[in-house]
């Protein structure tokens, strides 16, 4: 009774799931991905009625792979799971999603909450009547939990959720237990959108903070810029490209800052990643007297194994909550509102780009055709060559992700990788992820890098990449198993062989059934590739296509050996 006369009293009742979904729409998301499961099937009537889309996926893991990847390119995203067996599923996506700064929604459909009251022994428990451990699990891999047991704070609930979810860049989970879906909230709050502002800075904190900074910069004689992976998730690119016009400073980025940077402007310098960079590059950075590093995020595989040889006493961190100026550290001050009063202040110290001489060697590898092997000093740059404006590019943990460094892009290239996580076959459901963002609203191609082993791991989402009749360029390195493992540990050991996969049958395999909704491809010399980037037909991605592109077992980018030697001698005993 009490609760009929709650909802008469309501402007426009609404059900909690369709709440939820048109939240979900307000903030950008138009795909929502998963896997169907009994305690979530009701909710996902919903989808299509708020104008969503749902895109079921082969298992939760590639799921959450390509909710990653749809973050990346629009903003944040949503997977729907089913309690237990689902969301244990997702959860090593998930990881990757909030250990590199990914916001993405994970909503789980759970049990009844009388069902969760009475302990009832159901199916996808554990058998202990405990219907907490799963969230609790999944409490340490988000940074908002919101379990949805009463409609009365629901929309208070959701709204939080994804507030977080959005300002912080990290993944949130929202249990849905089955008997709330369809419970009445108020739909007039729909009409005031979700504040997503972010927090302005203490004006007189700020203040000092500026100052400080420009007190160094005024008495650099040789300073650089250098973007890492947190300018990119925290959506600062804009300021960013305005610093680096306006100083003309030198600037690179690092491996997982790749992309963040326009990387036809003159001063731009390449990517720096300690004993992994190329030499010019290195000698630059290394002879700053004052580096503006922006976004750090010194991890192994992004720092060539921890080789920087720079200096914090000549080094300025700008990280999205705080600053840090040589060893002193200045919290609850977020980079934007620095970095655009820094610019405000600084137009004199103007300097005119260098000569692009730092650059060093990293585009001067041979480019001619000949029939030699496809190598990595070969390939990186020539995939500069035949790469267009606005492409997306994906690669794979190993020798992609560090071949892609040697790699010139042209304007407005974005690069995804997972370069922290480092999950095998992540790259394969990112794929997916990005296809499925930029169908719904540019033209823009997608094109992935992955080993053969990878692509094992994951190789189901190309069945989903089919059925929804999207063109992604895929290329599979066919190098006969785990490189990266290799140069690590255990060369010739059979833990790091694969079995080989004809690749272009599995097109045919995954249900493509009309030879002309598809295109496979095979080169294993440099002028067969040179041919195939080169065919006009096959850059334009008129449709799903997929490359078995042959390489040398033992050819790796010198920067892959250079982590792999460090990760070595770091798991050994001795």
């Amino acid at each position: 009774m009490a609760s009929d006369i709650r909802v008469s009293a309501m402007k426009t009742p609404i059900d909690i799931a369709e709440y939820l979904f048109t939240r979900l729409y307000q903030l950008g998301v138009r795909t929502v991905q998963g896997v169907p499961g009994d305690y979530n099937l009701a909710a996902l009537d919903y989808i299509p009625k708020v104008g969503l889309k749902w895109v079921g996926n082969c298992n939760e893991l590639n799921a959450g792979y390509s909710a990653d990847a749809y973050a990346r390119i629009k903003g944040i995203s949503a997977i729907v799971t089913t309690f237990g067996v689902g969301e244990l599923s997702a959860l090593n996506a998930i990881a990757g999603a909030y250990s590199e700064h990914v916001p993405v929604v994970h909503i789980v459909g759970q049990p009844s909450t009388a069902s969760q009251r009475d302990g009832m022994l159901l199916h996808h428990t554990l058998g202990n009547s405990d219907y907490n451990v799963f969230a609790n699990i999944s409490a340490n891999l988000a940074i908002t939990v919101a379990k949805i047991t009463d409609p009365h704070d629901a929309p208070t609930l959701i709204d939080h959720a994804l507030r977080e979810c959005w300002m912080q860049c990290q993944p949130v989970y929202i249990a849905l237990p089955t008997d709330m879906v369809e419970q009445k909230v108020e739909g007039e709050r729909l009409q005031t959108p979700i504040d997503l502002d972010e927090p302005v800075n203490e004006a007189e904190k700020e203040e000092y903070v500026v100052d400080v900074v420009l007190r160094y910069l005024r008495v650099a004689k040789n300073p650089v810029i250098l973007v890492d992976a947190g300018a990119i998730r925290h959506g600062v690119l804009r300021v960013i490209h305005e610093l680096i016009q306006k100083t003309g400073f030198p600037t690179f980025v690092t491996p997982m800052g790749k992309g963040a940077v326009d990387e036809t402007l003159p001063n731009f310098g390449g990517v720096y990643a300690g004993t992994g960079s190329n030499e010019g590059v290195a000698t630059r950075v290394e002879s700053a007297d004052l580096i503006l590093s922006i976004g750090p995020l010194k991890s192994d595989f992004n720092t060539t194994g921890f080789s920087y040889r720079t200096s914090q006493l000549n080094t300025i961190d700008f990280y999205s909550d705080h600053v840090q100026v040589r060893y002193s550290l200045y919290p609850k001050v977020r980079m934007r509102g620095i970095l655009q009063k820094v610019m405000a202040r600084m137009g004199y110290l103007y300097v005119r780009p260098e000569a692009t001489s730092f650059r060093g060697t990293m585009h001067s590898s041979t480019l001619e055709v000949s029939n030699g092997p496809i190598t990595h000093s070969w390939l990186w740059p020539a995939v500069g060559n035949w790469l267009q404006e606005g492409d997306i590019v994906i690669t794979e943990t190993g020798t992609a992700n560090f071949g892609i460094w040697e790699t010139r892009f042209p304007k407005g290239v974005t690069a995804i990788s997972q370069v922290l996580w480092g999950s095998i076959g992540y790259s394969v459901g990112a794929c997916l992820g990005a296809s499925l963002a930029v169908r719904e609203a540019e033209k823009r191609r997608v094109i992935l890098f992955v080993g053969d082993g990878s692509f094992q791991m994951t190789a189901q989402e190309v069945s989903t990449m089919i059925r929804q009749e999207l063109n992604p360029i895929i290329f599979v390195i066919c190098n006969s198993g785990y490189t990266i493992e290799r140069y690590i540990h255990g060369w010739d050991e059979e833990y790091n062989d694969i079995h080989p996969w004809k690749h272009g049958a599995l097109v045919e395999a995954f249900g493509a059934q009309c030879q002309h909704s598809y295109s496979t491809y095979q080169a294993s010399t440099r002028d067969e590739l040179t041919s195939l980037l080169n065919n006009t037909r096959f850059s334009s991605a008129p449709h799903f296509q997929l490359v078995e592109l042959y390489m040398p077992k033992d050819d790796a980018p010198a920067a892959l050996q250079l982590t792999a030697a460090a990760a070595a001698a770091r798991n050994s005993p001795t």
